[in-house]
């Protein structure tokens, strides 16, 4: 799954990552991917997640993604991030070490593409602006952290952090922003899925900017 990846594909790939699941223990998925399975007195059972920090509830057996609190269903593109989530995700424990999308398994083909529409596009939203940076960070719910002119992670999903670092330019050099992935990021995504990520990322703090 790329950022090219058409609408009607796209919900194909939702309709087969379904299939793909079909008959699996909930528990186990659950346990893998740092959610809770609930099963409520009438009956009705989901996965309880939380995605880029909000609640997120995954019926079960049907898999659909919904906003507990509107309950409509998420886009089609967050449906296919979680789905692939469950289908992937081995439950390994993060590493606690950042590495960039080149050192993931596979990414190193697609870096140039992929900081072009991450952090490249963050750096022409943002250029210079250290405090527009870190005010859109916080706004959707970045932690600070000690890294670069200024860092913040984001709890995409509890098995999926990510960290933004950004350094400000000079007369000698313009400003740079990466997105940086825990180590074990492909444990429990596949690398193209990090990329979605990525441009995710990206796409929410230039619509802060804007």
């Amino acid at each position: 799954m790329t950022n090219k990846t058409t609408p009607n594909a796209l919900a194909q790939k939702v309709v087969d990552l379904r299939h793909v699941l079909c008959g699996a223990d909930p528990n186990i998925l659950a346990m893998r991917i740092g959610a809770k399975y609930v099963t409520e007195p009438d009956g009705k059972s989901y996965l309880d997640i939380p995605l880029w920090s909000k609640p997120v509830h995954i019926s079960f057996p049907d898999l659909v993604a919904y906003d507990p609190i509107t309950v409509q269903e998420l886009s089609t593109s967050t449906q296919a991030l979680l789905l692939y989530h469950l289908v992937t995700s081995d439950g390994a424990p993060l590493q606690c070490r950042w590495v960039s999308f080149a050192e993931l398994p596979g990414g190193r083909f697609y870096n140039q593409a992929f900081q072009g529409y991450s952090g490249n596009e963050l750096v022409r939203a943002f250029g210079n602006d250290i405090v527009a940076f870190s005010r859109a960070c916080i706004q959707i719910n970045g932690i600070t952290e000690s890294t670069g002119d200024a860092a913040f992670r984001f709890e995409v999903l509890p098995r999926l952090p990510v960290l933004l670092v950004y350094w400000q330019g000079d007369e000698d050099f313009p400003p740079s922003i990466k997105v940086l992935f825990d180590a074990s990021a492909c444990h429990h995504v596949p690398v193209d899925v990090c990329a979605m990520v990525g441009g995710s990322l990206t796409g929410k703090l230039i619509r802060v900017r804007e």
